[in-house]
């Protein structure tokens, strides 16, 4: 069977979706089938510009020499606009500055008359393209529920393992925080760095990953007297990502009302607990306060009161940590394989 991916690739930036799409491509070969991916960039600025992207998808032929594909499994937007008689959702998000993040300090549509044209025609095209799907899967509840929210769409949740699934190794209570992603507003690394300041332990931190933020993290991060706990690694290797989560003592992750959260299940994989926020989105689907990790209020203060709880009692963490790797043990690519292709299997055997 021939499977076609379709991707939306913002220039210059990677991160979850990326490795979903590349993970998911590596997993079809694995089982036989032959994937491919297609990618268009996508940008938001100018305003146009978003329609613009949004129309190449809805015009674009994914026939061939080589024939059509059996199957197309579309992502974030706008790649789910595309055209195709057996078309599969697995939502990643949709174009969220329109929907869940507008009226907050992380969309920048305003009430103007251009911004609400652009809002209405663009939730107009999901529901148009969400209708159209033979299956809609969703990353998480959380991208399901905004989804049914906004859209009135109805998504079952697949979660993807983590591109290292299998490679994940648990190890003894280590001595420092850890977090890997990447360095924008939306991840709140400000929170860790604020407790971090605020701890009565001189624990270090280690932070993998590169962002627009990252210079303001390491100045904030000299104002707060913390130049020499916190370590900036950049980007790391895979081996070297594997072994930071398996000699660390915690990790932190606070994202804003995170679509999934790689970092959350690559943490539990390797039995480490999780600190998270009351507003954290889908980190919250798994990470329960004193069962797997711990959730605060999104304010640095509350923070460093679970990193001095885990420095002064590591059998603390990795009684946590085991309990989060039970919680993420079923989350496997062959359930999500299954789910992602059963339709066109279906519609080849007739």
């Amino acid at each position: 069977m021939r499977v076609c991916i379709c991707a939306t690739q913002v220039p210059f930036i990677r991160g979850g979706a990326e490795a979903l799409v590349e993970t998911l491509h590596h997993e079809l070969l694995a089982r036989g089938f032959v994937s491919t991916v297609v990618t268009i960039p996508f940008t938001w600025t100018p305003r146009m510009q978003i329609l613009k992207s949004a129309m190449a998808w809805r015009l674009s032929s994914l026939g061939g020499p080589a024939g059509d594909p059996d199957l197309v499994i579309a992502t974030r937007f706008p790649s789910y606009l595309i055209r195709h008689p057996n078309k599969v959702v697995w939502l990643v998000h949709q174009f969220r500055q329109i929907y869940d993040l507008l009226g907050t300090p992380y969309s920048d549509f305003d009430s103007s008359a251009r911004d609400r044209r652009i809002v209405e025609q663009v939730r107009q095209m999901d529901c148009r393209a969400f209708s159209e799907a033979r299956a809609l899967h969703a990353i998480s509840h959380n991208v399901a529920d905004r989804a049914s929210a906004y859209n009135g769409a109805d998504a079952d949740v697949l979660y993807p393992p983590p591109k290292l699934t299998g490679r994940f190794v648990a190890g003894e209570p280590g001595s420092y925080i850890f977090t890997a992603g990447r360095l924008d507003q939306l991840k709140r690394v400000d929170l860790l760095l604020e407790g971090l300041s605020r701890t009565r332990c001189d624990i270090e931190c280690r932070i993998a990953g590169d962002g627009p933020q990252r210079a303001e993290l390491e100045a904030l991060a000299g104002t707060l007297g913390l130049s020499e706990r916190v370590h900036f690694l950049g980007n790391v290797t895979d081996d070297e990502l594997v072994a930071l989560y398996r000699d660390c003592l915690a990790v932190y992750y606070a994202p804003y009302d995170e679509d999934f959260g790689y970092v959350t299940i690559e943490a539990f994989k390797s039995e480490k607990p999780v600190l998270t926020a009351s507003d954290s989105g889908a980190v919250l689907e798994f990470v329960s306060d004193g069962v797997t990790g711990f959730v605060h209020a999104p304010d640095g203060k509350a923070f460093s009161t679970s990193i001095d709880r885990l420095a002064e009692d590591p059998q603390l963490a990795a009684r946590l940590g085991a309990a989060g790797a039970r919680a993420v043990a079923a989350i496997g690519w062959d359930s999500v394989i299954e789910s992602l292709t059963s339709t066109a299997v279906k519609r080849a055997s007739r």
